[in-house]
């Protein structure tokens, strides 16, 4: 078992530092994404992997309120405005497909759905829990479709335990593999699904129901 630090379980089981993590950069304003032919997934996964290799890092992460041009390969993010929602929402933890999901604080099982499609989660799990005095929600995106099998609503699992695995690129929304990890305060009646991206124009409304992982993550501050 991994010492921990703090008072939250590292959802990737170990805490991510200098050693093991970067940071990755998928804002707007990086150069290196517009040579990618974002359609392919296999072409898009091979980038993040030869970074993660170059790097010689397990994890790469970053991306809350980030500035994103990446989802306008998926009509997901689309809007009526001809405009794509550009504002992620979470953090992303990038890795390789099956490295284990664990829960970072006790927590019941809120709902769970295979989103599917270009672009979506994928198989996604919620969490319901007590903190701060308060209910909140954690959601986890892009997991392996065989996660889903073995949940169920009201289901308890502990700090510690482990709740999933990074799905692969065919079962993941057709994704890199890596978690989308997210806090949610209010999930305004949705179930197994909360947006993840919005757009700009809204982008004070979502931030504020969205707080920042990296409360709970607590990454130390990582070199890009």
């Amino acid at each position: 078992m991994h010492q921990i630090t703090s008072s939250f379980f590292p959802v990737m089981g170990e805490c991510l530092n200098e050693s093991n993590a970067m940071y990755m950069d998928m804002s707007a304003g990086n150069m290196a994404l517009q040579e990618i032919n974002l359609m392919d997934s296999h072409a898009f996964s091979s980038h993040i992997q030869r970074i993660l290799a170059g790097k010689q890092k397990k994890y790469a992460l970053g991306g809350y309120a980030e500035n994103r041009a990446i989802y306008r390969r998926s009509q997901v993010f689309a809007q009526a405005d001809s405009l794509f929602r550009n504002i992620h929402l979470g953090v992303d933890i990038w890795s390789g497909s099956g490295a284990s999901v664990y829960c970072p604080l006790e927590g019941r099982v809120h709902s769970f759905k295979d989103n599917m499609g270009f672009g979506n989660y994928g198989p996604t799990l919620i969490l319901e829990h007590q903190w701060q005095q308060k209910v909140i929600y954690s959601l986890y995106g892009h997991l392996s479709r065989k996660d889903l099998k073995h949940l169920r609503p009201g289901q308890v699992f502990f700090g510690g335990e482990k709740i999933g695995h990074l799905g692969d690129t065919e079962e993941n929304g057709h994704w890199p593999p890596h978690l989308h990890f997210q806090l949610i305060h209010d999930m305004q009646n949705m179930e197994g699904d909360y947006p993840g991206v919005c757009a700009e124009k809204e982008i004070e409304k979502y931030l504020n129901n969205c707080p920042d992982p990296n409360l709970w993550l607590g990454p130390p501050v990582l070199s890009f």
